[in-house]
């Protein structure tokens, strides 16, 4: 069977960054002149995917703005001849299918992936993270979905970590088979350097056979009563294989400050329109720091 849905689970408070995320949502952050979220829906239109599934909540209305269509600002682009413009946003919004699911409750990752079950239906899915942009020559998500074809189970996608960064992660435990495709047999939640299996880290793109709704089904409430998608991806290992790809991709965590300010530097220095007006500016506060 073919993966021809995407889950996004964007529906968490965004507390890193209150108060902005009080009435904005933290996946809705422009890097530079473009929101996070857009990135990740690129993403999966790139590897054929065109329905989105978003589990959202209450204050995440600004997302379904954003993937409707705003005749207004059609028009008005049209007349002011603005047609790169007018192009993009008639493009985003006409080539994706949104389909929104609200969380009542934030209960979870895990949780938030299975609301969506009613929609996905009894075949296999992706679970792209709304706060990680992968950048990568190649379609990540089409590698995995590779994968599945090959193997017909679940797929991680992960990435080499350096070793005192574990901790900041999900490690698989795993075994190599060919090339860049391992065959897990544990999952580790953020361990200390000295206890991580490898420095293989989960990079916040999944694709699932529909048996983890059965898992999630049954996966108790973690730290803070909340459902760990990777306590249902270890029950899941009890009953069928799981496999990792590994890439070698530049990966953006926009979901802390660091990580965010990091990503909007790397992408404007990328940016023959911004590079050399940034870097002279940085050289500048180096040589004269504002003390601020």
């Amino acid at each position: 069977m073919e993966v021809r849905k995407a889950v996004l689970p964007v529906a968490g408070w965004g507390t890193r960054f209150l108060p902005a995320t009080k009435a904005m949502p933290k996946e809705m952050f422009p890097v530079i002149d473009k929101p996070v979220i857009q990135f990740i829906v690129e993403e999966c239109l790139e590897a054929g995917i065109d329905n989105i599934i978003f589990v959202t909540g209450r204050h995440k209305r600004p997302i379904e703005h954003h993937f409707d269509i705003n005749t207004d600002l059609e028009k008005h682009l049209e007349q002011c001849g603005k047609t790169t413009l007018l192009k993009n946003i008639m493009e985003i919004s006409r080539l994706v299918n949104p389909i929104y699911i609200r969380q009542k409750e934030q209960l979870g990752l895990g949780h938030a992936v299975l609301v969506a079950e009613p929609t996905v239906g009894y075949e296999p899915f992706i679970v792209c993270l709304g706060d990680v942009i992968v950048k990568d020559e190649d379609n990540v998500l089409s590698k995995m979905m590779e994968v599945y074809r090959r193997f017909g189970k679940s797929v991680i996608a992960v990435f080499e970590v350096e070793e005192k960064e574990v901790s900041k992660y999900g490690i698989v435990d795993c075994r190599h088979i060919e090339k860049d495709i391992y065959i897990i047999d544990d999952l580790v939640e953020k361990p200390k350097p000295e206890e991580a299996p490898s420095r293989l880290a989960i990079v916040g793109r999944y694709l699932f056979t529909p048996k983890i709704f059965d898992k999630l089904k049954v996966t108790p409430p973690g730290k803070g009563g909340e459902i760990q998608l990777t306590d249902a991806v270890k029950l899941l290992l009890e009953e069928e294989a799981v496999y990792a790809i590994k890439i070698n991709s530049r990966v953006y965590d926009t979901g802390t400050p660091m990580g965010y300010l990091q990503t909007m530097i790397e992408f404007a220095l990328q940016r023959e329109d911004l590079r050399e007006g940034l870097i002279r500016y940085m050289r500048s506060l180096m040589i004269e720091p504002t003390g601020v």
